[in-house]
């Protein structure tokens, strides 16, 4: 049951997401704040982790290919840290091959979804690891 004090923005999901491109980040932003989501953007991995302590977030989509930390590196320090290593995280990104994805796993991730990117696809699978 949620306290009727908690601010209405934190009874739904919080959702940080994390893409250097203004395009996709707003897109991926309207999407999930159409679904009922609480959203936090950064545009770099660094701003990303910054969010995480201030938010914490329910869930993480990040970008792969970030100016200076990359979504994988983002990946390894938050399963590296107690306090975030069960935050689901979905890699969100263009690099489609089998490696990428495999890599992406192993430091963790849950969920891959390539671009270019259904948003009804990217809102279930969030929905799918909030569950």
């Amino acid at each position: 049951m949620v306290d009727p004090s908690t601010p209405i923005e934190r009874r739904r999901a919080c959702v940080l997401v994390a893409d250097d491109d203004v395009d996709i980040l707003e897109l991926v932003t309207f999407a999930l704040r159409r679904a009922g989501h609480f959203v936090v953007t950064a545009r770099d991995g660094a701003q990303a982790l910054e969010l995480v302590e201030e938010h914490r977030p329910d869930a993480v989509v990040l970008d792969i290919m970030m100016p200076g930390m990359t979504g994988y590196e983002v990946t390894k320090v938050l399963r590296d840290n107690p306090e975030t290593a069960d935050t689901p995280v979905i890699l969100l990104s263009a690099r489609a091959g089998g490696a990428d994805m495999a890599h992406g796993f192993h430091l963790g991730a849950d969920d891959y979804v390539r671009k270019p990117f259904s948003p009804a696809e990217l809102g279930a699978r969030l929905q799918s690891v909030l569950n």
